[in-house]
């Protein structure tokens, strides 16, 4: 995944990046599990800032000068999110890995992905899964799904796709901020779609027909 950042870096491109950490611990799981959910939400923001101080190293083993920027302060591990400090770090060239989400429990990643890319007036936001792209039921258990190439945020939200968490998909369309929904996992999509190629589901003003 790191080669695959670098990658579109390297074509002059400002990257920012959200990472998750349900790998390690999901807050959602936690209180569905008897957790007190601000707890189990603060655990999962924690876990964020594990996994993006393993991709900063991996991208700095890379050769890419690389900050991360947590939404709750730990001096002595990560740099704290400052908005303007943030834009700095991308004009210098530097990667930017957004910890922590949104420092606040109740809010995923998504949202935390969506108000960043407000914050840092970003074109666009992607977001990498282990799927093509947005499909009208599970592709893994509906093999006949639909994928969709288009959709409005308003279509994602009414149908309750949930790929992607609605309040950032509401977020982004009142922030007008196009959303592309790709599978991470093959290697080239990122610098292919930001070349203009059409892959994944991109999420707009626009209707699905």
């Amino acid at each position: 995944m790191a080669e695959e950042v670098v990658e579109v870096q390297s074509c002059g491109v400002q990257v920012a990046i959200v990472i998750g950490g349900g790998n390690i611990f999901r807050g959602l799981k936690g209180a569905a599990q008897g957790m007190d959910r601000v707890s189990a939400d603060q655990m999962g923001m924690l876990a964020t800032v594990i996994n993006s101080l393993a991709l900063q190293d991996c991208l700095e083993n890379l050769g890419v000068y690389t900050r991360v920027l947590t939404a709750i302060p730990m001096q002595t591990v990560a740099e704290s999110f400052i908005r303007r400090r943030a834009i700095r770090h991308l004009e210098k060239g530097r990667i930017v890995i957004f910890a922590a989400g949104t420092g606040s429990p109740f809010f995923t990643t998504d949202t935390a992905a969506a108000l960043r890319a407000k914050e840092i007036k970003a074109d666009v936001l992607m977001k990498g899964t282990k799927v093509d792209g947005i499909y009208s039921d599970d592709p893994v258990t509906h093999p006949h799904a639909t994928m969709y190439e288009e959709l409005s945020y308003m279509n994602v939200v009414e149908r309750r796709l949930k790929v992607i968490d609605s309040t950032a998909v509401t977020f982004c369309m009142e922030q007008n901020i196009p959303i592309c929904v790709f599978n991470f996992k093959v290697r080239g999509n990122l610098r292919r779609i930001l070349g203009g190629e059409q892959i994944g589901t991109m999420i707009g003003q626009r209707t699905q027909t």
